[in-house]
């Protein structure tokens, strides 16, 4: 049986990957976005794009006047760690705003299930290595912090009001759907991977590495990628165990790469040299983040599909290759 999904940030990388797979099993989707770091052109043409600000409570519950959600998945919010640190109380002010106005119309249209775009970040410095979910949340900036406070808040939700909900524990995200042409494309960038490319593509001179005297094999920091195709399969299988209770998971592999490991690999599945730089270290950033997702994987049966990192690579540089300007490229044609 057909349902109809609200998606917030479905034109951003992750939503948009999402919206794709709950058409592709049979379910509607409509698109909340504001546009502001999401792409029109990333949105399925299947999908029904609103444009619109989660601060706008008038539209929401115009929003949900019109249609009769069966859950609602969250992607939209301020993302940047860096920035998170410059501009705190815009981070934790729109971020936990945004989402208390959804829960708060949710529970005001008797919407039932949200699955939210949660973050490691909510970790901070982890006590423990690889990270399950008893590991003690302490996030290290204000994006972690937003995060967590949504978490807490969608608690309330569902022991007052009954509003189930599933948190997602992302690690790093990477790769670009096989089939469907979207992709990973921010502006400022600030992922790994995809400044790889720009410098592969001739939009920057070289990669600069944050430090290379950590305690790590080849002192570079160590993180745990997984293919936002697989991310997308763990949101699916979450929105079928909702209904048996809230549940939090930590999705990446349990496997962490270096990030001496990353440029080897953009090396290898682009063929150019990747000039790199060594910086110094930024402020807060841990060793090692890998995760444990052995409660994802035992509960929901969720397995990696794409586990090795040149193939999440080969299938990131595919697009980004045949958009070097990223969505921007078909912006200025049309």
């Amino acid at each position: 049986m057909s349902r109809l999904y609200l998606v917030t940030g479905g034109a951003g990388y992750i939503g948009s990957h999402v919206v794709v797979a709950l058409l592709a099993r049979g379910d509607r989707v409509v698109v909340f976005d504001n546009l502001q770091q999401g792409h029109r052109e990333a949105v399925h043409p299947d999908a029904t794009l609103v444009v619109g600000e989660l601060g706008d409570v008038g539209a929401l519950r115009h929003l949900f006047g019109r249609h009769r959600f069966d859950g609602i998945l969250h992607f939209a919010a301020n993302s940047l760690v860096g920035e998170s640190m410059q501009q705190p109380f815009r981070y934790v002010g729109d971020n936990v705003t945004n989402a208390l106005n959804l829960v708060r119309t949710a529970v005001e249209h008797d919407v039932r299930r949200l699955v939210l775009s949660s973050t490691c970040a909510i970790f901070g410095l982890p006590e423990r290595v690889p990270i399950d979910e008893d590991v003690p949340p302490n996030p290290a900036n204000p994006y972690g912090e937003s995060k967590l406070i949504i978490e807490r808040i969608l608690r309330w939700a569902d022991e007052v009001h009954g509003l189930r909900s599933a948190a997602l524990r992302y690690f790093n995200a990477a790769g670009a759907h096989p089939e469907f042409p979207i992709g990973e494309d921010h502006a400022p960038e600030t992922h790994l991977i995809p400044i790889c490319f720009e410098v592969v593509l001739g939009q920057r001179p070289f990669v600069e590495v944050y430090g290379d005297d950590y305690p790590t094999a080849d002192g570079t920091c160590v993180r745990d990628y997984i293919h936002v195709c697989d991310l997308a399969d763990a949101h699916l299988r979450v929105l079928g165990a909702i209904d048996d209770g809230s549940c939090r998971y930590n999705v990446g592999i349990g496997r962490g790469y270096s990030v001496r490991e990353v440029l080897d690999a953009v090396r290898r599945v682009t063929g150019h040299p990747l000039p790199a730089r060594i910086g110094e270290r930024r402020p807060g950033d841990p060793p090692v983040l890998i995760a444990d997702p052995s409660r994802i994987r035992g509960e929901l049966g969720w397995q990696p599909r794409i586990a090795e990192l040149d193939e999440m690579v080969a299938t990131a540089w595919r697009w980004r290759a045949a958009h070097p300007q990223g969505f921007a490229r078909r912006q200025q044609a049309s």
